[in-house]
C-alpha cells in the first residue's frame, strides 16, 4: 500500500502538468472567439457588413477588407484594456509575484469592466432572471458567464441601431430612383442601374468612411 501511495504522489506533480497543459491549450482553442466576442469586432463587423448592403456594391469592399478594418478597429479600441491587463496580470505573472489562476482572475476584470460598460441593464436582467439569481449592485460581482452573453446581445442591438440609421439614407435614394424611373415610365430598367452611382457619389462627397468609423470608435465608452 505504501508503495502505491508512493507512486500516486511520485505522479502527481506530472498528472497537474499535463492538466495544465490540456487547460492552456483548450484556451488556445477558444481564444479566438473569445477575442471576437468579447471585444468591439462583433459591433464593428456588423456596422460594415450593413455598409456594404446599404450602398449595394455586392463584393466591394471585399469580405477580407471590412474584416481586416474592424479588425483594426478593435485593437484601436481596445488598446487601453490591453494595457491595463498587461499593467495588472501580465507583467507581475512574468516576473513571478502572482500565480496563473491569480492572474487569469486579474486579467479578466479589465475585460469585464470593458463589457459592462457596452451592455445594457436589461440585457444583463435578462440572463441573471435565466440563471434564477439576483442582479448585483456592483460590477464587479458579475460572473463572466453571465457578462459575456449580455454583452454580445447588446453588442448585436447596438450595432443593428447603427445599422438602421446607415440604411436609411441609402433606403431613400433607392425609393426616389424607382419613383423616377416609373413616372417616366421606364419600368424596364433597373433602379440599381441609377441609384449605385447616386449612392457612391454621395458616399463619397459626405466622407462616408470617415463619418461610419468616426460613429464607430465614438460609440464605446
Amino acid at each position: 500500500m505504501n508503495d502505491i501511495g508512493s507512486l500516486l504522489g511520485g505522479n502527481g506533480g506530472a498528472t497537474a502538468t499535463q492538466l495544465k497543459l490540456l487547460f492552456v491549450m483548450t484556451i488556445m482553442s477558444l481564444l479566438p472567439a473569445i477575442v471576437l466576442t468579447t471585444t468591439s469586432f462583433v459591433r464593428s463587423a456588423v456596422v460594415l457588413s450593413f455598409l456594404r448592403q446599404g450602398l449595394g456594391t455586392q463584393q466591394t469592399p471585399p469580405t477580407q477588407v471590412l474584416v481586416g478594418l474592424a479588425l483594426f478597429i478593435t485593437m484601436f479600441t481596445m488598446t487601453p484594456v490591453a494595457k491595463q491587463i498587461e499593467h495588472d496580470a501580465f507583467e507581475p505573472y512574468r516576473r513571478g509575484a502572482i500565480s496563473d489562476v491569480v492572474a487569469l482572475e486579474k486579467g479578466s476584470e479589465p475585460l469585464k469592466i470593458f463589457m459592462l460598460r457596452q451592455t445594457r441593464h436589461s440585457d444583463l436582467e435578462l440572463f441573471y432572471t435565466a440563471s434564477n439569481l439576483k442582479l448585483p449592485d456592483k460590477a464587479e460581482d458579475v460572473p463572466m458567464r453571465i457578462a459575456m452573453p449580455a454583452f454580445v446581445v447588446s453588442e448585436l442591438t447596438t450595432a443593428f441601431q447603427m445599422g438602421v440609421v446607415i440604411l436609411l439614407p441609402f433606403l431613400v435614394v433607392d425609393l426616389a430612383v424607382a419613383s423616377i424611373l416609373m413616372a417616366m415610365g421606364m419600368m424596364f430598367v433597373s433602379p440599381t442601374t441609377l441609384s449605385l452611382p447616386l449612392k457612391l457619389l454621395l458616399f463619397v462627397l459626405a466622407d462616408g468612411w470617415n463619418l461610419v468609423v468616426s460613429s464607430l470608435l465614438q460609440s464605446f465608452r
